[in-house]
């Protein structure tokens, strides 16, 4: 029967990230009706203000919360814990910094729909939801709302052909996948008798094995693989990735898989981790495995081939979602390990170092050519040092080359999978770091291009602060996070 949810005022304590970034949201979409021409900026600074509240409601609440316990609010509907508090905070620190983006990118090219800053912290509510999700319902409910922002901001400039396709080739495959996620979820419950996450665990140790998990786990691997964009079900990431606005195109990638790889926390490690499920220990790692294997090859094989930076970078985010898979296995097998700390590092490494990449490309175009081809890049580095310096050290980190955050990150994140139940995945290790090493060739193309071709015009990139400030917040977080990478380990110990 129905389950009477019964709200205790004290669980409003905990919404407060969800509550900041919903509010401010809601009065985005009001405001843009009354900002004319000149009030343009001040829906980004807005944007920015509530952004930084939320992070400041996160931290709060995070220091609030003793580590290793989670506090169910809203009758389980909701749980807070350290690491939904974390990733609350960075999805609103992401969602910052892009409307920082955005606002230039708008102006550039004259697309400036207000609803985009609303729809912006509008989804990322929804990933706040994710993060701290509790139950199927609440998984799905976050999902969606990201989920249909995300459609609308693709085919934001309205007169972009590219963007109108890529938006629907995502809302199709999204619609695909959000069917293949409810049947997952129905047959869960049915299998289970309930939709809490931690109900759902306690009644698998019970009943072991059965017809209907088996299919809900496999139900839910291929919704959640579109997702994230793991292949096979990858088609619409490139195609998405190539047609939106830039800024557009840096939110799927940093904040989105973000918030897809959080709902696989939820979902897979901790309602369907450990030794609980059927067909031995942890089923869906065996698949997941074959899954992750594939997506780091063929996406970093298709990333070799591409000349346009925005379509490399979206194979680029795809093999980051197979490097991510592993992490995710690695916490399945071995509940308590390092390796959800691991994969929240990770997360945080590939969201600064997205953005950063994003940003640079932002920043280097402008209306007469948007430079999203390799050959654009022509010889940027003796016209724009810094510009050049930037975007190498946000590729290394992408390639994994110290001292960067991103190869402390796939250091953890491999070792976490390397200690896992009697080194099960040490092929899966080999794999990776193999892939790691075709990536570097993709990755230092864009640095060739710039350090060692001559240039085929001049360079007049987009005259904005806002966007200067957030390349050198990008650059210094990637370094900070090499250099100092165990302070992070230390807050994420969730």
């Amino acid at each position: 029967g129905f389950v009477m949810i019964t709200i205790v005022p004290t669980d409003f304590l905990y919404l407060g990230p969800l509550a900041v970034l919903t509010f401010v949201g809601l009065i985005l979409i009001l405001a843009e009706s009354f900002a004319a021409g000149k009030a343009r900026s001040f829906l980004m600074q807005l944007t920015v203000a509530g952004c930084l509240m939320a992070i400041i409601a996160a931290i709060y609440t995070w220091r609030a919360i003793e580590p290793g316990t989670q506090i169910s609010a809203f009758s389980g509907m909701l749980v807070a814990d350290r690491m939904s508090m974390f990733l609350c905070a960075l999805f609103a620190g992401t969602t910052g910094l892009i409307a920082m983006l955005g606002a230039a990118h708008q102006r550039e090219y004259d697309w400036q729909v207000g609803e985009f800053y609303g729809l912006m912290l509008l989804a990322a509510a929804g990933m706040c939801m994710i993060a701290m999700a509790g139950d199927l319902i609440t998984i799905f409910i976050g999902i969606e709302t990201m989920s249909l922002a995300v459609y609308v901001m693709t085919a934001a400039r309205r007169r972009s052909r590219g963007g109108s396709e890529g938006a629907m080739k995502y809302f199709l495959m999204g619609a695909f996948a959000s069917g293949f996620l409810v049947y997952g979820m129905a047959l869960l419950y049915g299998a289970t008798g309930t939709t809490n996450l931690q109900g759902i665990r306690v009644a698998l140790d019970v009943s072991q094995s059965s017809a209907l998990t088996v299919a809900a786990i496999f139900m839910l691997i291929v919704a959640f693989g579109f997702k994230i964009a793991a292949i096979p079900f990858h088609m619409w990431a490139p195609d998405a990735y190539e047609g939106a606005p830039t800024p557009v195109t840096a939110f799927m990638a940093a904040a989105v898989k973000t918030a897809a790889i959080a709902g696989m926390i939820r979902v897979f490690v901790q309602a369907l981790g450990g030794d609980t499920v059927p067909f031995g220990q942890v089923g869906w790692s065996s698949i997941f495995a074959i899954i992750a294997a594939l997506t780091m090859t063929v996406a970093n094989i298709a990333a070799l081939r591409q000349n346009n930076i925005k379509r490399m970078l979206a194979y680029s985010s795809v093999a980051h979602a197979g490097v991510l898979l592993v992490g995710l296995i690695a916490a399945g097998i071995a509940p308590g390990g390092e390796g959800l700390a691991s994969v929240l590092f990770y997360l945080l490494a590939y969201s600064v170092a997205t953005v950063g990449a994003f940003g640079v490309i932002v920043w280097i175009g402008n209306r007469d050519r948007e430079r999203v081809l390799l050959s654009d890049w022509y010889g940027l580095a003796a016209a724009k040092p810094a510009a050049a310096m930037v975007m190498t050290l946000f590729m290394l980190s992408f390639a994994g080359i110290p001292p960067t955050g991103g190869f402390f990150a796939k250091f953890f994140l491999f070792k976490s999978a390397l200690m896992a139940q009697d080194q099960t995945l040490l092929w899966l290790v080999i794999v990776g770091v193999l892939n790691s090493m075709i990536s570097i060739f993709y990755y230092l193309k864009v640095v060739m291009a710039m350090y060692f071709r001559d240039a085929t015009g001049e360079f007049k990139p987009l005259n904005s602060s806002a966007v200067t400030f957030v390349l050198i917040l990008c650059g210094f977080f990637v370094m900070q996070m090499g250099m100092m990478p165990t302070s992070w380990l230390g807050y994420l110990g969730v």
